[in-house]
């Protein structure tokens, strides 16, 4: 009886220790929560003076070493991210010049999209409605995506300072590659690179001609960069000029000197460096230097420059043929045998899964063979002739026996 009177007692007891619990735990994460709010907002004040320091350290460095040289009538243009000199001739940038960093690997901000004067170049720049509907792309000279790591710097790249009118085809093909090609070597390398792009500009160029233009922006027929990785003891330099139309190769097919991007923009790159590391960087035009280890594009090689003698094609053009028996010429870069397939693949200027091209020899032709095709083609330019077909939306041709084989300097006598 005892026990059954201090039941209620006891409930009543348990029901006020829960809720105290519940109120004490509720209390204790409320805490938390502000702990964590407080030092959110600390991290993101601490990330900003980071950041800050960082694009200090890229303008004093394009300042010191990175930058063209400056004519006597330029006016250098120092924003966040990057520096320019703008031609108000032409409404556009003669140059652009920033740095690559390895900030961009972890850059997630979107594109922007919105396009604006920009209010540091005195003169004023171009405006939206000089492009609207003009039939050419808003090219980006610095890209968006090199700055997607910090939202001030980014926002810059969309000012009408940096940008210049380029072909759709264009833009958002080679150009576009040639830009994600500097990004790859940053991250393979995990270092940063200076970069200066800019249009060809001349007298006589034509203009966009829009009824309601407010500016005779003019078109370029050519475009270049020039990428160079200045720090530690080892420094090179490339550089890459193409026209402003589609363009079909790989960026490497547009690889040059920076001496050769020099005598086309009558531009002085580098020239705060020693004399002789100028020179020397100046000269390179390998691009197998710009493969870091473990690169998966290592290896790739530009196509036989087009068009090709006696009617033949290189890589690049196969996507064109179709349907269609035809030669095609290339390096094969890696050649590999697949038990599933039955077959040995030869990858031409370009190592799988990134080729334009393959041919194919199916097992049972093997014996058509007085070599052993995987090994012997390795690393040698040829020419293959049979019917383009296409397999998961990368053309090839399959090859039945050595004579559809021919080595390229055989093939073009």
């Amino acid at each position: 009886m005892i026990a059954l009177r201090l039941l209620p007692l006891l409930t009543s007891g348990l029901i006020a220790i829960g809720s105290f619990a519940q109120t004490d735990l509720e209390d204790r994460l409320r805490g938390l929560e502000d702990q964590r709010r407080i030092i959110a907002q600390q991290v993101t004040a601490l990330t900003a003076r980071v950041d800050s320091v960082k694009l200090a350290i890229i303008r004093r460095d394009l300042q010191r070493i990175g930058l063209p040289k400056l004519g006597p009538n330029d006016e250098l243009v120092v924003h966040v991210g990057h520096m320019l000199v703008y031609d108000e001739k032409h409404e556009q940038a003669k140059w652009t010049a920033h740095i690559a960093s390895p900030d961009l690997i972890e850059g997630n901000l979107a594109r922007i999209d919105s396009f604006l004067p920009d209010p540091l170049v005195r003169t004023g720049t171009a405006v939206t409605a000089d492009y609207w509907n003009s039939g050419y792309d808003r090219g980006h000279l610095v890209p968006s995506a090199d700055m997607r790591w910090n939202y001030e710097a980014l926002k810059g790249t969309y000012l009408y300072s940096n940008v210049s009118p380029q072909v759709a085809d264009l833009n958002r093909g080679t150009w576009a590659d040639l830009e994600s090609w500097g990004r790859r070597y940053v991250d393979q390398s995990k270092r940063r690179v200076f970069v200066v792009t800019g249009p060809v500009l001349r007298d006589g160029l034509p203009t966009l001609q829009k009824a309601d233009r407010k500016n005779e922006v003019s078109i370029p027929e050519y475009f270049w960069k020039v990428i160079a990785d200045l720090d530690g003891d080892d420094p090179k330099a490339i550089g890459f000029v193409m026209r402003n139309a589609r363009m079909d190769g790989p960026p490497i097919s547009y690889a040059v000197t920076v001496d050769s991007v020099e005598a086309l923009s009558g531009l002085d790159f580098f020239p705060a460096l020693d004399d002789a590391i100028e020179d020397r960087i100046e000269r390179m035009s390998d691009t197998r230097i710009w493969y870091p280890d473990g690169d998966p594009l290592a290896g790739e090689v530009p196509p036989i420059p087009a068009p090709l003698p006696k009617g033949m094609f290189n890589s690049t053009q196969a996507k064109y043929h179709i349907g269609k028996t035809v030669t095609i010429c290339g390096t094969v870069v890696s050649s590999r045998t697949t038990a599933k397939a039955k077959a040995i693949y030869l990858n031409f200027d370009t190592k799988s899964p990134h080729e334009d091209f393959y041919a194919t020899i199916w097992r049972n032709n093997g014996i058509n063979f007085s070599y052993d095709p995987e090994t012997w083609l390795l690393n040698k330019k040829v020419c293959v002739t049979g019917k383009v077909t296409i397999f998961d939306e990368i053309p090839r041709i399959s090859i039945n026996n050595e004579k559809e084989v021919v080595l390229y300097e055989e093939a073009i006598r």
